[in-house]
């Protein structure tokens, strides 16, 4: 709105100028103001015809590096930054002083990221900037239609276009490499470790992807389209019946996170035991009770891995259930056999009544605890807080309590909850 008045205003007084400029020709007369005349009608059709200088009809193609611009490129992990490159291009002929790129990257929660360069075009009317964003966190994100805008020599008035070169692009939560788990090895001789021993060299008919020709195997083995393709043999690799299923539950209860930093931990906790587990070629399924109530069955494919962590990107703390309640419309995916491993910062009766539920169940509960930062005060000052902590312990389950990301590893290696 006021942009536009004081176009107006602009323009007003250019027209002002040229009457008297005119005036002056027509009642002075003589080369001085004849010459007067003439160079304020060569600005004036500069400044006319500077509408058209090509800027409203810019295209231009935006790059990231070091992000997920190519579907072979590494993944954007929280915390890292993306450079973006924006190839610039105005069509036409008339001249261009320089051009003013403004940018906007938007996250999944409403924040906003802006930002802004110039450059000269060159010969051919394009040009290039770089920038680079802070570090990002995990979630999905995306730009808005980038804005090009030019002025005058003069400053006066300023053109503007818009172009549109945005794809979506995912930042997955960080991760913790744990090298190995005990209590996977514990889980197997649980319930299920009659069934294991006695079916440990059996294979399901649930395929688990594509090996490379062993000699020896049989012609219903063999995956005919795989070979076809690739023009090697190839054979069928079958999930087997002695891999213990693991069950990760992401607590999204969002009355039990006090920051958004724990419930980042807790995403983070999740997807660093999906990827140990497969990367140990186990069946891992999730379960996530928000606003809606969501849930992967256990499953040890590429293309389940891919559909979990995408949906870790999303996820936010929104359910309305406590952790009990959350445990037991989940029922149907927490099967007999399975380990469950319950990620969450609650603590008390609510934690405990899911953890035996669960072994009533027939699955295997593995609990691994968020600290809150008051908690170690709370303990001090209060001997009867941890409790529910030992009552869990004496009754066998296997708690680990976590602080920051890079305890979870040490947690898990060191064998003993």
């Amino acid at each position: 709105m006021l942009t536009a008045k004081a176009t107006i205003l602009r323009w007003r007084l250019l027209g002002f100028l040229y009457v008297a400029s005119l005036l002056f020709v027509l009642f002075q007369g003589g080369k001085t103001s004849l010459m007067l005349f003439c160079i304020f009608n060569v600005l004036l059709v500069y400044l006319v015809f500077g509408r058209w200088s090509g800027i409203a009809q810019v295209s231009g193609e935006r790059r990231l590096i070091g992000g997920t611009a190519a579907p072979s490129d590494q993944p954007l992990v929280a915390g890292a930054r993306v450079e973006v490159n924006l190839d610039v291009q105005i069509p036409g002929f008339w001249p261009i002083p320089y051009v003013l790129v403004r940018d906007r990257l938007v996250a999944q929660n409403g924040n906003a990221v802006p930002f802004e360069a110039s450059f000269v075009p060159n010969y051919r009317r394009a040009g290039t900037i770089q920038y680079t964003t802070p570090p990002l966190e995990r979630g999905v994100y995306r730009f808005e239609s980038t804005q090009c805008s030019t002025r005058d020599i003069f400053g006066l008035f300023e053109h503007t276009g818009t172009f549109d070169s945005s794809v979506p692009f995912s930042v997955y939560p960080r991760t913790a490499a744990i090298r190995d788990w005990r209590q996977m090895k514990y889980g197997s001789k649980g319930p299920f470790s009659t069934s294991a021993s006695r079916s440990s060299s059996k294979e399901t008919t649930q395929i688990n992807g594509v090996r490379e020709y062993i000699y020896g195997d049989r012609l219903s083995r063999i995956h005919w389209s795989a070979t076809a393709k690739t023009g090697q043999w190839k054979s069928k690799e079958f999930e087997r019946e002695s891999l213990p299923r693991m069950i990760v539950m992401l607590d999204r209860y969002f009355g039990a996170y006090e920051q958004p930093d724990q419930f980042e931990l807790a995403v983070s906790a999740a997807a660093s035991l999906l990827d140990f587990g497969f990367r140990r070629s186990t069946a891992v399924g999730l379960i996530s009770v928000g606003a809606k109530h969501e849930g992967y069955a256990p499953q040890a494919s590429a293309d389940q891995r891919e559909l979990m962590l995408k949906h870790l990107v999303r996820v936010q703390a929104d359910g309305d259930q406590p952790l009990y309640r959350a445990v037991r419309q989940s029922g149907a995916l927490a099967a007999a056999g399975s380990i469950v491993i319950i990620v969450s910062p609650q603590a008390g009766e609510e934690v405990v009544r899911a953890m035996e539920w669960l072994n009533r169940s027939g699955a295997v509960p593995v609990l691994i605890h968020l600290k809150r930062p008051d908690e170690e005060r709370a303990k001090v000052s209060d001997i009867r807080a941890g409790e529910w902590l030992r009552l869990l312990r004496r009754s066998g389950f296997a708690v680990y309590q976590v602080g920051k990301l890079q305890e979870l590893p040490e947690a898990l290696e060191g064998g003993r909850p």
